[in-house]
Protein backbone atom coordinates (compact mmCIF):
# COMPACT_ATOMS: atom_id res chain seq x y z
CA UNK A 1 0.00 0.00 0.00
CA UNK A 2 3.05 2.51 0.56
CA UNK A 3 4.21 2.30 -2.86
CA UNK A 4 0.89 2.93 -4.31
CA UNK A 5 0.70 6.00 -2.22
CA UNK A 6 4.11 6.91 -2.78
CA UNK A 7 4.00 6.69 -6.24
CA UNK A 8 0.37 8.57 -6.44
CA UNK A 9 2.34 11.45 -4.49
CA UNK A 10 5.08 11.39 -7.03
CA UNK A 11 2.37 11.30 -10.29
CA UNK A 12 1.04 14.23 -8.07
CA UNK A 13 4.16 16.45 -7.93
CA UNK A 14 5.04 15.42 -11.49
CA UNK A 15 1.96 16.57 -12.94
CA UNK A 16 2.07 19.76 -10.53
CA UNK A 17 5.46 20.86 -12.07
CA UNK A 18 4.53 19.67 -15.35
CA UNK A 19 1.19 21.92 -14.78
CA UNK A 20 3.82 24.85 -13.54
CA UNK A 21 5.95 24.73 -16.47
CA UNK A 22 3.24 25.03 -18.61
CA UNK A 23 1.57 28.07 -17.14
CA UNK A 24 5.16 29.66 -17.25
CA UNK A 25 5.36 28.87 -21.13
CA UNK A 26 2.20 30.36 -21.35
CA UNK A 27 3.21 33.73 -19.53
CA UNK A 28 5.95 34.27 -21.70
CA UNK A 29 4.01 33.53 -25.00
CA UNK A 30 1.26 35.76 -23.82
CA UNK A 31 3.46 38.59 -23.36
CA UNK A 32 5.35 38.23 -26.00
CA UNK A 33 7.59 41.13 -25.76
CA UNK A 34 10.75 42.12 -23.93
CA UNK A 35 9.47 41.09 -21.16
CA UNK A 36 9.05 37.42 -21.87
CA UNK A 37 12.46 37.22 -23.85
CA UNK A 38 13.72 38.33 -20.43
CA UNK A 39 11.58 36.01 -18.27
CA UNK A 40 12.56 33.02 -20.42
CA UNK A 41 16.39 34.08 -20.28
CA UNK A 42 16.21 33.73 -16.56
CA UNK A 43 14.76 30.81 -16.42
CA UNK A 44 16.91 29.33 -19.03
CA UNK A 45 20.00 30.64 -16.59
CA UNK A 46 17.93 29.28 -13.90
CA UNK A 47 18.17 25.84 -15.11
CA UNK A 48 21.41 25.69 -16.05
CA UNK A 49 22.60 26.66 -12.57
CA UNK A 50 20.49 23.92 -10.82
CA UNK A 51 19.24 21.38 -12.95
CA UNK A 52 17.26 20.08 -9.85
CA UNK A 53 15.22 23.35 -9.64
CA UNK A 54 11.78 22.88 -9.46
CA UNK A 55 9.21 25.34 -11.21
CA UNK A 56 6.18 26.38 -9.12
CA UNK A 57 3.54 28.53 -10.05
CA UNK A 58 2.42 30.72 -6.93
CA UNK A 59 -0.45 33.48 -5.69
CA UNK A 60 -2.43 33.74 -8.74
CA UNK A 61 0.58 33.54 -11.44
CA UNK A 62 3.75 34.36 -10.26
CA UNK A 63 6.77 31.89 -11.68
CA UNK A 64 8.53 30.57 -8.43
CA UNK A 65 12.00 28.23 -8.58
CA UNK A 66 12.42 26.19 -5.48
CA UNK A 67 15.19 24.05 -4.30
CA UNK A 68 14.71 22.67 -0.51
CA UNK A 69 12.64 26.09 -0.52
CA UNK A 70 12.00 29.34 -2.31
CA UNK A 71 15.20 30.52 -4.05
CA UNK A 72 13.44 33.47 -6.20
CA UNK A 73 10.49 34.46 -8.46
CA UNK A 74 10.03 35.87 -11.47
CA UNK A 75 7.18 38.55 -12.00
CA UNK A 76 6.52 40.83 -14.85
CA UNK A 77 5.23 44.24 -14.61
CA UNK A 78 4.82 46.83 -17.01
CA UNK A 79 8.56 48.36 -16.99
CA UNK A 80 10.80 45.59 -15.61
CA UNK A 81 10.84 41.93 -14.87
CA UNK A 82 12.05 41.46 -11.25
CA UNK A 83 13.61 38.68 -10.28
CA UNK A 84 12.87 38.09 -6.29
CA UNK A 85 15.00 36.27 -4.03
CA UNK A 86 13.14 34.77 -0.48
CA UNK A 87 16.52 35.16 1.24
CA UNK A 88 18.53 37.57 -1.13
CA UNK A 89 19.70 39.87 2.43
CA UNK A 90 21.81 36.82 3.65
CA UNK A 91 23.54 36.29 0.26
CA UNK A 92 27.00 37.78 -0.78
CA UNK A 93 26.07 39.47 -3.78
CA UNK A 94 29.72 40.68 -4.83
CA UNK A 95 28.65 41.39 -8.69
CA UNK A 96 26.12 44.11 -6.87
CA UNK A 97 22.84 42.31 -8.78
CA UNK A 98 20.94 43.29 -6.10
CA UNK A 99 19.53 46.64 -6.97
CA UNK A 100 15.67 46.82 -5.68
CA UNK A 101 14.00 45.60 -2.24
CA UNK A 102 17.24 46.62 -0.63
CA UNK A 103 15.99 48.59 2.38
CA UNK A 104 14.42 45.16 3.94
CA UNK A 105 15.68 42.74 5.89
CA UNK A 106 14.86 38.93 3.73
CA UNK A 107 14.26 39.67 0.58
CA UNK A 108 16.41 40.90 -2.25
CA UNK A 109 15.68 42.38 -5.78
CA UNK A 110 17.06 42.18 -9.62
CA UNK A 111 14.80 44.75 -11.60
CA UNK A 112 15.63 44.26 -15.29
CA UNK A 113 14.34 46.89 -18.08
CA UNK A 114 13.95 46.81 -21.54
CA UNK A 115 17.29 46.74 -23.38
CA UNK A 116 19.46 45.70 -19.90
CA UNK A 117 21.86 42.87 -20.22
CA UNK A 118 22.31 40.33 -17.53
CA UNK A 119 25.39 39.20 -16.09
CA UNK A 120 24.75 35.68 -16.66
CA UNK A 121 27.68 34.33 -14.55
CA UNK A 122 27.21 36.33 -12.04
CA UNK A 123 23.45 35.61 -12.00
CA UNK A 124 24.16 31.90 -12.14
CA UNK A 125 26.67 32.18 -9.06
CA UNK A 126 23.99 33.83 -7.10
CA UNK A 127 21.13 31.15 -7.57
CA UNK A 128 23.83 28.51 -6.66
CA UNK A 129 24.43 30.48 -3.45
CA UNK A 130 20.83 30.64 -2.96
CA UNK A 131 20.59 27.00 -2.99
CA UNK A 132 23.34 26.21 -0.42
CA UNK A 133 21.63 29.06 1.91
CA UNK A 134 18.56 26.75 1.60
CA UNK A 135 20.04 23.67 1.61
CA UNK A 136 22.34 25.04 4.45
CA UNK A 137 18.82 25.72 6.66
CA UNK A 138 17.69 22.14 5.09
CA UNK A 139 20.11 20.62 7.12
CA UNK A 140 20.22 22.42 10.34
CA UNK A 141 16.67 21.87 10.65
CA UNK A 142 17.20 18.37 10.45
CA UNK A 143 20.76 17.57 12.11
CA UNK A 144 22.15 16.06 9.39
CA UNK A 145 25.41 17.26 7.13
CA UNK A 146 24.19 19.38 4.22
CA UNK A 147 24.50 18.25 0.45
CA UNK A 148 26.20 20.31 -1.76
CA UNK A 149 24.90 21.70 -4.96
Amino acid sequence: MAKATTKAKNDDVAEEAVSASSQIDARIAELGDWRGATLAQIRKLIKEADPDMVEEWKWRGVPVWEHAGIICTGETYKAVVKMTFAKGAALDDPAGLFNASLEGNVRRAIDIHEGEAIDEEALKALILAAVELNLSAQASRSGRPRKTV
